[in-house]
């Protein structure tokens, strides 16, 4: 995967969308001490205006971080682009023309970042994420490792959390992921979850909690997967949670932590599937994704993992 040179010693962070997820993740980031520059784009320039005045005036309660409004021209320059910007669904509209739309201004936005020779990497949040980041490396022309989708780290991080209360460990302790789409099809890699080293279904036996292991398993699995449904139906959005795990990717990125995540990543060959965008574990530094790590799953797994890139491929296939 290529090199990216960085010109200057800040840390440079462009928000392109500031929304409620946009905004929260400033605000996060902000907090974080992460970067030394946090530039917010919107095609709402008062809306864009009005968030960086209201983030600016927090200033002497968290680290020293420039906040400003930006134009693309910040692209040129920038460690890192978050692009959170995306289309709301109309009255009438069908999913697909909402997709259609999204893919249009996502992909315009890649294109303009590549075009002001931007030489940092580019973090997909708008969703449908992993279509998004598809269209996106095919738009802007980047190596696969520059640009990468959110995927399923805020899932992952849903996973341990319902799996440290079931267990009653500490969620520092749990160490799970989910894989594949970052929606319905999505799948919970048992085969590759543990506590304290121990595979989860030997701990269950240490543990002696469950009287059906099984069906507290889909219980789980059921819980993860519906958890956004659950928020955005109580309060309209979800934007906490994903600010902070966007928070936790942008770190990788921007301290070179070669921390392993569960980003949407362009698989070419890697689980056996190629030309497609989904959630696998992936080390991610200041080069973007520098390795897929192509850890063997479960049979039972890899068919779900099959299914879920072929829904991902059917989306990707209406967009033409």
């Amino acid at each position: 995967m290529e090199e990216n040179n960085i010109s200057g010693q800040g840390r440079k962070v462009v928000v392109v969308g500031a929304g409620s997820v946009g905004a929260t993740y400033s605000y996060a980031l902000a907090q974080s001490g992460l970067a030394d520059e946090i530039v917010l784009i919107d095609k709402n320039e008062d809306f864009a205006r009005g968030q960086v005045l209201d983030l600016v005036h927090g200033q002497p309660f968290f680290p020293t971080v420039k906040i400003r409004q930006g134009s693309s021209n910040d692209y040129s320059d920038a460690n890192l682009i978050v692009i959170t910007a995306g289309a709301s669904m109309k009255p009438g509209e069908s999913r697909l023309d909402l997709l259609k739309r999204n893919a249009a201004i996502v992909g315009g936005i890649a294109e303009e970042v590549a075009a002001k020779k931007s030489p940092g990497v580019m973090l997909i949040v708008s969703n449908p994420v992993d279509v998004l980041t598809y269209v996106a490396i095919k738009r802007s022309g980047w190596d696969r490792g520059r640009v990468i989708g959110s995927g399923t780290v805020l899932d992952s991080a849903r996973f341990r959390h319902f799996l440290s209360q079931h267990c009653e460990v500490d969620v520092h302790n749990v160490h799970a992921y989910i894989l594949g789409e970052h929606g319905d099809s999505e799948l919970a890699a048992w085969s590759m979850t543990n506590i304290a080293g121990i595979s989860i279904d030997d701990y269950c036996h240490i543990c002696g909690k469950c009287k059906d292991w099984k069906s507290e398993r889909l219980h789980i699995e059921k819980q993860v997967r519906e958890s956004a449904y659950h928020i955005i139906n109580a309060v309209g959005s979800t934007h906490f949670a994903v600010g902070l795990a966007m928070v936790k990717i942008t770190a990788a990125i921007l301290r070179s932590q070669n921390s392993i995540l569960t980003v949407s990543a362009l698989v070419e060959g890697e689980y056996g599937l190629s030309d497609v965008c989904l959630s696998v574990p992936c080390i991610v530094s200041d080069k973007g994704i520098t390795k897929i790590v192509d850890n063997p799953l479960a049979a039972e797994e890899m068919v779900l993992l099959k299914r879920s890139a072929d829904i991902l491929k059917e989306a990707l296939n209406s967009l033409s």
